[in-house]
């Protein structure tokens, strides 16, 4: 609208009723505040009032509008202390409640949920203390608006026993009385208290069973998360895109592409819009399910792109082998203009490690400090070790170590230390372990690793002295687990645990070791643990949690199906090499996510080329 335009209707409208009506930017609404300045319409409070209530997006233009208005009223100070309560100066809030007092303007139910959002805003239990008690004082603690108010604001800052005292007094509670105690509740981690006042709720909106199911998944309790939605699907609840991503995302973290197709179908058949950051999840679950293929589909569908989704894609490719191609996405995303972050450096990195590509590298790691003034982090200089060591030069490595700014840590150094193991070079190894154990000595894997270095280099004593430093700290291997889908259903394993269908496992693990042995396998105990004979070491590696779903994946699937596993810990030596047998005597792929990376097995052959 031009500013002719925009005078001329304010001259030919009632000033009081319809100036303000054809106010539709910032620009027109500073044309109109000139004129009712120039009128002195601005000294009438109802029209100053509505002026104000149009330029909340703008904290500082309504304190300049607030500062003309000659005896402002309780509508006035409520739409301040709401404009200010949810902005970065959320303390001024309090400002204009103290001006109101001393203007004998009495507060109203209106006054105080702004004032404790403001506290919640800035998780300030002091001041929101303060604002509860002028709530008694003025005698608002029965509504049910300043009640909720205050239930979100203490649950917000932690005080969970304060909210409740809260909840637990209210006489009427609606459903977002009921919601803010759950979100508090998931917000400090008690789940399982959220989960039991879910499901005590007489009433539940959207906002609920997305507040729950986030709970769990930030609580990485994905398992939990998918089968709410689940049950909120068959109680005809209609998802959106926040929950949505909870459910995508948890289904990355399982590993479950079966289920995460499924939720992608829903959101197509729902017809939600595939936002940037639904999107980005999607990208992620279908890579962490092992499909690259797919995600780099849904990469390129995407409308929108930012640094994240672009970091994602790349950190895809990376961690499937596929250096090449992340680097290429990452002059791609350069060349478009996007800035690429820390987090892409740390991808793109471990691509070029991963690929081999040094030069490369180390051409953009010094992109990332010179042209984006990047200072590197621990994860940028673990990411050129480990570049160094896969490469082979190991003494490089060292010396890249020895002139880092900061003091290494266990991932940097473990990093060299399997690259010691794979050219097995005990004499850099025996540096590089007396520092890790340093660093990490209730690490087992580093224990187990610098002892298989000893080994091959026949270093007896030193194995023994590892043994007894294992016993004196008490260090205790984490229990491994594999996850396997099947038919929607998550399945875990892990060693010792008694499955329903252990006896058919067993028997079908043995079947598949028969067949095995018979192209060369032979059992590979090195990563067992070193304090336990031959036998006992035999017998442990074939009860290893990946090899169990394996077999059970080969018990419930078809010939050709392809066998998705999920570890949280890295694959051992033996598991890598039965993998690899099986994949070529049956005839099977397998697509294996560790700690560290992705193998996809097939036809005898690891992605990895045999290290990681």
């Amino acid at each position: 609208m031009s500013s002719s335009t925009v005078l001329n209707t304010l001259r030919s409208k009632h000033p009081k009723l319809a100036l303000l009506q054809t106010c539709s930017s910032f620009t027109d609404l500073k044309i109109i505040h000139g004129f009712l300045i120039r009128t002195h319409l601005i000294s009438d409070v109802f029209v100053a009032s509505r002026l104000l209530s149009l330029s909340s997006n703008s904290t500082e233009y309504a304190h300049r509008i607030f500062s003309q208005i000659q005896s402002p009223n309780l509508f006035v100070f409520n739409l301040l202390i709401r404009t200010f309560s949810t902005s970065p100066e959320a303390s001024k809030a309090y400002n204009f409640y103290t001006q109101m007092l001393r203007l004998c303007i009495p507060p109203d139910n209106i006054t105080f949920p702004f004032l404790i959002k403001a506290s919640a805003e800035m998780e300030c239990v002091r001041t929101g203390e303060q604002i509860h008690s002028h709530v008694v004082r003025f005698g608002f603690q029965n509504d049910v608006y300043v009640e909720n108010s205050l239930v979100h604001m203490y649950a917000t800052c932690g005080l969970i026993a304060s909210a409740g005292r809260v909840f637990g007094a209210m006489s009427f509670r609606n459903v977002v009385s009921w919601t803010s105690m759950v979100d508090g509740y998931c917000k400090c981690g008690l789940v399982d208290d959220a989960r039991e006042m879910f499901d005590e709720m007489p009433h539940r909106n959207l906002v609920t069973w997305s507040i729950m199911i986030n709970g769990y998944a930030k609580s990485n309790r994905f398992e939990e998360a998918v089968e709410l939605f689940e049950v909120m699907k068959r109680e005809g609840v209609v998802a959106n895109e926040t929950v949505m991503v909870s459910v995508v995302s948890s289904c990355a973290h399982l590993g479950a592409l079966g289920v995460g197709v499924r939720a992608h179908e829903y959101v197509v058949e729902n017809g939600m819009g595939v936002n940037l950051v639904l999107g980005t999840a999607l990208v992620e679950m279908y890579w962490r399910c092992g499909e690259m293929e797919k995600a780099v589909s849904v990469f390129q569908e995407l409308d929108e792109k930012d640094s994240l989704s672009w970091s994602s894609i790349i950190k895809g490719l990376a961690v499937h082998g596929h250096g090449h191609k992340a680097v290429g996405y990452f002059s791609e995303m350069v060349r478009l203009g996007f800035v690429p972050r820390d987090v892409t450096f740390t991808a793109v990195l471990s691509a070029c490690s991963h690929g081999g590509l040094v030069e490369k590298g180390f051409e953009i790691y010094e992109m990332m400090k010179r042209v984006y003034g990047i200072e590197p982090r621990l994860e940028h200089y673990g990411c050129i070790v480990d570049m160094l060591g896969r490469a082979g030069e190991l003494a490089e490595a060292e010396r890249f170590i020895e002139k880092m700014p900061v003091k290494p840590n266990a991932p940097i150094l473990g990093a060299l230390l399997g690259a010691c193991k794979i050219y097995k070079n005990a004499e850099v190894a025996e540096r590089v372990g007396n520092m890790l154990l340093e660093v990490k000595p209730e690490h087992s894997g580093y224990y187990v690793l610098l002892s298989n270095i000893y080994a091959c280099a026949g270093k007896w004593e030193k194995i023994e002295r590892l043994r007894e430093m294992m016993k004196e700290k008490l260090v205790r291997k984490p229990p491994a687990w594999s996850l396997i889908e099947i038919d929607g259903k998550i399945n875990k394993f892990s060693m010792g645990d008694d499955h329903p269908e252990m006896g058919k496992i067993r028997r079908k693990w043995e079947e598949i070791l028969r067949k095995i042995r018979l192209v060369g396998y032979k059992g590979n105990t090195e990563d067992a643990f070193f304090d336990v004979d031959e036998e006992e070491k035999e017998s442990a590696i074939h009860m290893h949690s990946e090899k169990l779903a394996i077999a059970y994946g080969m018990m419930k699937t078809k010939p050709g199906t392809v066998i998705r596993i999920v570890k949280n810990l890295r694959v051992c030596e033996d598991c890598h090499t039965v993998t690899k047998h099986i994949s070529e005597v049956y005839g099977r792929e397998f697509i294996v996510r560790d700690r560290n990376r992705f193998h996809h097995f097939r036809n005898g052959l690891c992605s990895c080329r045999d290290y990681w």
